[in-house]
């Protein structure tokens, strides 16, 4: 237990004010959206992509009395009973204390990096080791700077073996994230080309990521991702070469599984891994060496490496029966991944009312500290009801203060959904694997085809931080979410944009906005195309219509005054060139005269929409447009006596022309990843198509394929027939070999004219079985350049009866 004075001493800040030095302290902080137990947590006001300090007055509302902060003129006069600490770099005070907290314990930590498949070998280390240990593991996959810290604080002393990851993507991160994590075994997966941005070659990588293991005791690895291996002390190297003390003798693969045959100090050993890609062989072969390494039987690790499963490690988002939101969070539960899953539970708004279906701790031993921080927990959430399984929870269900159910296993509770009778709610299911909660959640959710878009609702807070980054703090963000989200969703993708502050949300029609409202969403809306028929929704449901003519202002005034509606916010549109919708120069006197005579409405902004922003061979025009919008904007706020937003820059303003940002701009197609101008960004594409192959048939060369005898066989071939057709909104256009998907890696054509609900694809070159899962879009841009169109064309022709599936990483 750390009180604010260990913390203050543990920091060296000589500049501080204690209005409690007694406070007790187990929670950091960093964001005031996801506060737990006001009573024992502390606030770092981190600077980042925003600074943390504009924070501290809504943390301090909820009731934080601890920050740490390094502003040296922040004022702590409104502030009285708190505790303040100053520092030179909060993230670094941060990841100081928990360095600290790291050195309180002598158990073996198991540190993992790698250019990809940390998150896998670590999933599956903790449910190999579980039956031993009580195993800690960093939550899902927090291997950041920041993750790191608050993966190390989470460590507690009933915890015997430790597991964490880290990550990096530049030099000169792995210093801090060592000496958090200091590991005692370090493990290297792989090295590849993810994360290059920031290095010269793969080995300075390597160099960069070598210095996690400075004072491991063990190091074990692949000798074909290391140099010279040989010189390494302390090392335990797997591969296929005479010197490596793992050595593969051979691989074999065959009905799904893979057969590896091994020797090991003299011995020959056979394992079977249930796998036969080569990453998931390299994931199992990693944790068979550690499991050796820390003394495992070889039958036991046979044993335990042959039950080991896909893991589904994405926080999944998908729409349940009976207007239901499910949650599906059913691959593992500790303490640490289920704050995160509680948190993005809060942040569905669309219901009123939030459930929670929960399994015992299985792979971590349920001590009474784990269950009192449980209840906390639990306690300190709004739920309607929380559904317990194993009786290893039953203990703790007098302490919830929700409407509790218990059942001893999940097909109990399977048993009795129907009495259970979940209805217009959002439903978290959290629980261990072996509880095998996927089942509950197949028993939630609607049912559809097998073609989905998948939505990552962590890439859009990705790419909206970098947008964020290239804007002046004063400027403010709307975002359009117009024509479904550019077909990424509703609410799912509106709820995560008010959970990260923006200012504004843009939607085209009124039915739109509605939605929104009604799912939760309280963020200021603007429409772009309201009509007559629409203006009672308008005030009803609280939206701000964009009014670009005379004759719709009138219509407009017109029904506020006869409701005696006074200051009522609307949005004027100017044209300075697209020649769509808004006033033109000449007729801007004319509505001034109306504006000015008539209280019922206020001026919110004044906006306009530039033609070409991306098209450097339009600099000029571009320039015209925004002097002129600054011009006639500039007369409206005179002439009016009160200020207003002005907006005019897209997507590609906010990067192209950063002198026009203005008050406000408008994130458009980049929020979702694409990016039109090669600026430089790296988004992090939201969604991504996906179907499977029904049928595979081996047919002549001369055959046909398709409606027409469009695909003319030239060869014989393997055509495999996928779930998704015209009617899905995969255009027409792409048959014939114009239109390209991936299975496994490999991209093939399609052949012949695409189907409504299917069509056909040459898979001759490749391997694949039916049931394969396709890569619908694998270069979105690519393909609609192939049809001679945009990527918007193709996102948002996707049809409402593919399901959606969000997921948050």
């Amino acid at each position: 237990m750390y009180t604010i004075a260990s913390v203050l001493q543990i920091l060296s800040s000589g500049h501080y004010f204690l209005s409690d030095s007694s406070q007790a302290i187990s929670e950091l902080v960093y964001d005031s959206r996801k506060i737990r137990d006001v009573k024992e947590s502390v606030f770092f006001a981190i600077k980042s992509s925003r600074d943390g300090h504009q924070f501290i007055p809504d943390a301090y509302e909820k009731g934080i009395r601890s920050f740490v902060i390094s502003d040296s003129d922040f004022s702590i006069l409104p502030y009285p009973d708190a505790n303040f600490i100053w520092v030179d770099d909060t993230l670094k005070a941060l990841q100081t204390l928990a360095a600290f907290h790291r050195k309180q314990f002598t158990i073996p930590v198991i540190g993992i990096t790698g250019s990809n498949g940390k998150t896998i070998v670590k999933e599956w280390l903790h449910q190999l080791l579980s039956s031993e240990y009580n195993v800690y593991q960093s939550p899902k996959s927090y291997n950041s700077q920041l993750g790191v810290a608050l993966s190390v604080w989470n460590l507690q002393t009933d915890h015997t073996l430790a597991i964490i990851e880290a990550g990096i993507s530049r030099p000169g991160e792995m210093e801090a994230l060592q000496q958090m994590i200091d590991p005692s075994i370090g493990v290297l997966t792989n090295l590849g080309t993810a994360h290059m941005e920031g290095f010269i070659s793969k080995n300075d990588k390597l160099i960069e990521k070598w210095q996690l293991f400075k004072n491991a005791a063990q190091i074990l690895f692949s000798s074909s991702y290391v140099p010279d291996a040989k010189s390494i002390q302390n090392r335990f190297t797997w591969g296929t070469k005479e010197a490596d003390d793992f050595l593969i003798l051979n691989i074999s693969t065959e009905h799904g599984e893979s057969k590896v045959t091994a020797r090991y100090r003299q011995e020959h050993i056979d394992f079977v891994i249930p796998f036969q890609d080569r990453a998931s062989i390299e994931n199992a072969i990693t944790c068979i060496i550690v499991m050796i390494q820390l003394g495992y039987d070889f039958s036991v690790i046979q044993e335990r490496i042959r039950g080991l499963r896909p893991l589904e490690m994405r926080l999944q988002l998908k729409k349940g029966k009976n207007n239901c939101s499910i949650i599906d969070d059913s691959y593992s539960n500790d303490l640490a991944s289920l704050q995160i899953a509680l948190d993005f539970l809060n942040q569905q708004n669309q219901h009123t009312q939030k459930s929670l279906i929960l399994s015992g701790f299985v792979d971590a031993k349920s001590t009474d500290k784990i269950m009192d921080k449980l209840i906390r927990l639990l306690n300190n959430q709004l739920l309607k009801r929380v559904v317990l399984i194993g009786s290893s929870l039953f203990d703790i269900m007098s302490a919830i203060n929700s409407e509790v159910l218990c059942y001893e296993s999940t097909a109990e509770l399977i048993a009795d959904l129907p009495r259970i009778n979940f209805s217009n709610e959002a439903i978290l299911i959290k629980g261990a694997r072996k509880f095998h909660l996927e089942e509950v959640s197949q028993q939630l959710v609607e049912k559809s085809h097998d073609t989905v878009m998948e939505i990552n609702l962590k890439a859009i807070e990705s790419n909206l931080i970098q947008y964020r980054s290239l804007l002046r703090k004063d400027v403010k963000l709307m975002a359009m979410v117009k024509a479904f989200s550019y077909g990424s969703g509703s609410f799912e993708v509106a709820n995560v944009l008010q959970f990260n502050k923006l200012d504004y949300l843009t939607v085209a029609f009124v039915d739109e906005g509605v939605e929104l409202r009604k799912a939760g969403v309280t963020l200021p809306i603007m429409v772009l195309s309201p009509h007559e028929g629409t203006f009672d929704d308008v005030l009803s449901y609280r939206l701000e219509p964009e009014i670009y003519s005379k004759r719709m202002l009138n219509a407009f005034l017109q029904f506020i005054t006869d409701r005696q509606i006074k200051g009522y916010p609307i949005h004027i549109k100017l044209d300075t060139g697209m020649h769509r919708l808004g006033f033109m120069a000449n007729e801007l006197d004319n509505a001034l005269i109306t504006l000015l005579k008539r209280p019922q409405i206020k001026v919110a902004s004044v906006f306009s929409h530039l033609v070409a922003s991306a098209d450097t061979a339009q600099k000029e025009f571009t320039a015209q447009q925004i002097q002129e919008f600054k011009m006639l904007a500039g007369k409206l706020e005179f002439s009016l006596g009160y200020p207003f937003l002005k907006h005019i820059c897209n997507t590609t303003g906010i990067v192209n022309w950063p002198d026009a940002q203005m008050d406000m701009v408008r994130l458009g197609i980049g929020l979702y990843g694409i990016d039109l101008s090669d600026n430089g960004l790296h988004l992090e594409l939201v969604s991504v198509l996906k179907t499977t192959i029904s049928q595979i048939k081996q047919l002549n060369a001369a055959e046909t394929v398709g409606y027409d005898r469009k695909g003319v066989l030239k060869r014989d071939s393997r055509i495999a027939t996928v779930k998704i057709g015209y009617a899905d909104g995969y255009d027409r256009r792409l048959g014939n070999g114009l239109g390209k998907m991936m299975i496994a890696g490999q991209i093939v054509p399609t052949i012949g004219n695409v189907c409504m609900d299917m069509c056909m694809l040459d898979i001759t070159d490749i391997t694949a079985n039916e049931g394969d899962e396709v890569i619908v879009f694998p270069d979105l841009i690519q393909a609609s350049k192939d049809i001679g169109t945009i990527p918007y064309e193709l996102l948002v022709g996707i049809s409402s009866r593919v399901k959606r599936v969000y997921f948050y990483e």
